[in-house]
Order: structure tokens, then C-alpha cells, then sequence
């Protein structure tokens, strides 16, 4: 199989690492300075499970589109931050020939509905969604570190699409070390993510403190109850569900195992900010207060977080 993967980010040179593992033909879309360490050390997997090293000469890489091979590739992996997904989806729409007929696109980004972008373009059978709740960092350019495993890698359709045909991108995963599987109910899990990621991101960025650390002030355990009881609200009201019945429900597990099993981590939030550039924060707490005002949801608690982590945000331009 033939895989272009757009962004070469920590998640997306582990899944480059993963692909290549299992003797897969594969491209890397990345510009700059990545391109550059890539170009020049090839690319790296370390951390938990299997390691991985490839030489430059085992896999390409573009940094435009018009340099792409036509008719080249049967997936599209986008692992890029999703600021990025209005020109990605946009790119290829307007460089479909690089596609091959049956090709399908698979979004491992953080956040919710980052689908929406690419069905302006693309039929929903060509569009899929994976929850990735594993941990990677990228301690160099060319090298993802995989930090924090606890459940597989979840690919599904947000448009109720059937995922079989993804079967042997699953398996590929899984062969590399990385638990991949397939569901028909990637909507539950994606919002599961977000439970945890809109209660522990912004929050951990703007105090600059591990996920843990959130677990032991009152004041941010407050905050972060405030944003569970907000988000439940949000996803009943839009017609969605996730794997908890209740807030309480949720908030037994989240501060007995959840947090527990991270409790070192950075969040991506965070690592984007001590970098200055610009965070996720509209696919995380962003997509919550979207759909909560659009079905009379109060979410004001989100509205702070997100204000807070727009306005460090305004001191990087």
C-alpha cells in the first residue's frame, strides 16, 4: 500500500515509523526545518514498544504538492495540527490526481468534527476519523517518542460510514506495536478524548503544570468539574453520546484511573505554547462552545479557558 502522510509532528513520524515497519511505500509531506531533519537523518521511533530507525532513502518527502507523483497513493494520513486543515483539505481537493481512485483519507488530530473540513471536498465514504489516545513527543525533529499508551487507536466514520475496508491500515498499526482497531462508534470515543483533553489542556497550559498536578488544588478540580458538567450538557443537547451515562460517572473514573495513568504528562496545549505558536484550542474547547451555543448551552467555564489561552496566544503574532 502507498501512504502520504501530511504533517510530520510527533503523531505523524510515529505512524510514518509504524507504516514503513510493515514494509508499506510511503511519502511525508513537511516543510522547513522538518523536512530538512528528516531529509537529512531520516526518521525515528523510540519510547514505549518497538523501536524503529529508516534511512532517508526509504521513503520520500514533498514539501508542494505539485511535486507529488499523480495517481500515487491509497491512503492520506493527516497527523498536521488542525489550524492547518482548511488549506490541507483544500490542497488536495485541488491536487486530487495524486490520489488513487478507491483512496481514503484518515484525520489523527485531536478535537472533534475536524472531518468538516474535507467533506466540502470529499464524498463521506472517503473520509475517516481516528481517536488517538496515545502519547507521543517529538524530542527531535526527525524522532517521535511514544510516552503514554492506555487504550488502542480507534478508526471510524463520524458520518456512520462502515470502517472494514480500513482493516489493513488497523493491522499495519498493530504490527508495528501500537494497538489499532476498528469501530462504528468513533463519535463516543472522540468525545471521550475530549472529556479529557478540554478538562486537562488549556488548563495544564496556562498554569504550566503536568496533568497531575491539576488533581491536587481545589480550585482547578472545581474548574475542571465545571467543564465535565459543561461538556455532558453540550453532548446530549447536540445528539451525541459518549461511554459515560453521567458527569459523576465520568468524574470517577477521570480522577481515579484517567489522570493516575498520565499523571507526568505535558499535553500537546502546553508543548505549543512554550514553543509560541498557535494551539488547537478551537478543535479542543473551541468545538465545545460552538455546538453549546448552538443548542443554548451554557458553557461559560469553556468560554474563560478558551479566552485565557487566546489571549497568550496574542502575544505570538
Amino acid at each position: 500500500m502507498n501512504i502520504l502522510v501530511i504533517g510530520a509532528g510527533s503523531v505523524g513520524i510515529g505512524l510514518a515509523a509504524s507504516a514503513l515497519s510493515q514494509d508499506a511505500k510511503l511519502s511525508i509531506f513537511a516543510r522547513g526545518k522538518t523536512a530538512d531533519a528528516i531529509r537529512k537523518n531520516g526518521i525515528k521511533r523510540t519510547g514505549l514498544f518497538a523501536h524503529y530507525s529508516f534511512t532517508p532513502n526509504e521513503f520520500e518527502v514533498y514539501e508542494d504538492y505539485g511535486e507529488i507523483p499523480k495517481n500515487a497513493y491509497d491512503y492520506i494520513f493527516i497527523t498536521s495540527k488542525t489550524t492547518a486543515n482548511e488549506d490541507i483539505s483544500k490542497k488536495l481537493n485541488e491536487n486530487r490526481e495524486i490520489l488513487k481512485k478507491n483512496a481514503r483519507i484518515i484525520i489523527f488530530q485531536n478535537g472533534f468534527g475536524n472531518d468538516e473540513p474535507y467533506l466540502r471536498y470529499f464524498s463521506k465514504k472517503e473520509v475517516f476519523s481516528a481517536r488517538v489516545i496515545t502519547g507521543f513527543t517529538r524530542p527531535e525533529r526527525h524522532i517521535s517518542e511514544v510516552t503514554v499508551y492506555t487504550e488502542p487507536i480507534l478508526i471510524g466514520s463520524l458520518q456512520g460510514e462502515n470502517p472494514s475496508e480500513l482493516q489493513e491500515i488497523a493491522d499495519m498499526i498493530t504490527a508495528s506495536g501500537i494497538k489499532c482497531e476498528l469501530t462504528d462508534e468513533v463519535d463516543k470515543y472522540l468525545w471521550a478524548k475530549m472529556l479529557y483533553n478540554c478538562s486537562l489542556n488549556p488548563l495544564g497550559a496556562i498554569l504550566d503544570v503536568n496533568y497531575g498536578n491539576l488533581t491536587e488544588n481545589e480550585y482547578t478540580i472545581d474548574l475542571m468539574n465545571k467543564i465535565i458538567d459543561e461538556i455532558f450538557n453540550v453532548i446530549k443537547a447536540s445528539g451525541y453520546s459518549t461511554l459515560w451515562n453521567s458527569p459523576e460517572e465520568y468524574k470517577d473514573i477521570f480522577y481515579s484511573k484517567l489522570v493516575p495513568d498520565t499523571y507526568n504528562h505535558y499535553s500537546s496545549t502546553h508543548q505549543d505554547i512554550q514553543r509560541k505558536i498557535k494551539t488547537e484550542i478551537d478543535s479542543l474547547t473551541g468545538k465545545v462552545i460552538d455546538l453549546g451555543e448552538k443548542n443554548n448551552i451554557d458553557v461559560t467555564t469553556n468560554k474563560i479557558i478558551y479566552n485565557l489561552i487566546k489571549a497568550i496566544e496574542s502575544d505570538f503574532d
